[in-house]
């Protein structure tokens, strides 16, 4: 495994298969306490040839942290996660990634945070539908590259029941202001009044630790 200091490549073309962990601590103490507990084992456990990398991030308010994984295939990393230790073990979620979107003129620079917001959906149809409603409004009104956005990827459960929007943004700040701009709402109350799609809640994360296949 190569540590990498930068978040990964999501538009990672060998990637089929992508699953995702998160759980709740107390504090951001606790946060990075079980992140370096979940490094130590990936960096020092040899990897299934078919896991492309494996990321993990702490929430802005130090009270969720994540971890995202890239696989060729979906079949190693269950058993394998299940084969490590304490908070490493964590079960994952399954996802495929549907689409994604960069704004123009993205210019390719280092994200400052990730925002993960996630849907709970009746089924694979529904999750088409809300990532449908997204991407059209964010075609129609932003954020765009001159507002912080990097890029926003759409992912789906394997199971029909989640999506997940894993956005990049240049800075906390940027995603701030767009939160308090009036193209938020409305992107908001579009897909609020879907049948069948519930928003579960965005949290804006931080890099903690990468590795990804040399």
């Amino acid at each position: 495994m190569l540590c990498h200091p930068t978040l990964p490549d999501i538009r990672h073309a060998g990637t089929a298969a992508v699953f995702v962990s998160h759980w709740y601590v107390p504090d951001r103490t606790a946060a990075l306490k079980d992140l370096d507990e979940v490094t130590a084992e990936w960096e020092t456990t040899e990897w299934p040839a078919d896991i492309l990398s494996f990321s993990s991030y702490v929430s802005a308010a130090g009270d969720t942290v994540l971890t995202y994984a890239q696989c060729a295939s979906a079949a190693a990393y269950r058993p394998f996660v299940r084969s490590l230790a304490g908070a490493a073990c964590a079960e994952p979620v399954e996802y495929r990634l549907h689409t994604g979107f960069v704004p123009d003129g993205a210019t390719g620079e280092a994200p400052g945070c990730v925002v993960a917001a996630s849907f709970d959906t009746d089924g694979p149809l529904r999750q088409r539908h809300v990532i449908e409603k997204i991407t059209g409004n964010l075609r129609r009104e932003g954020p765009y590259a001159s507002d912080g956005m990097l890029g926003a990827y759409f992912h789906t459960s394997v199971d029909g029941t989640r999506v997940l929007n894993y956005a990049e943004w240049t800075t906390d700040e940027a995603h701030e202001a767009f939160l308090r701009d009036g193209c938020s709402g409305r992107a908001r109350a579009s897909y609020e009044a879907i049948p069948g799609v519930r928003p579960i809640g965005y949290t804006r994360y931080h890099l903690h630790h990468s590795a990804v296949r040399p």
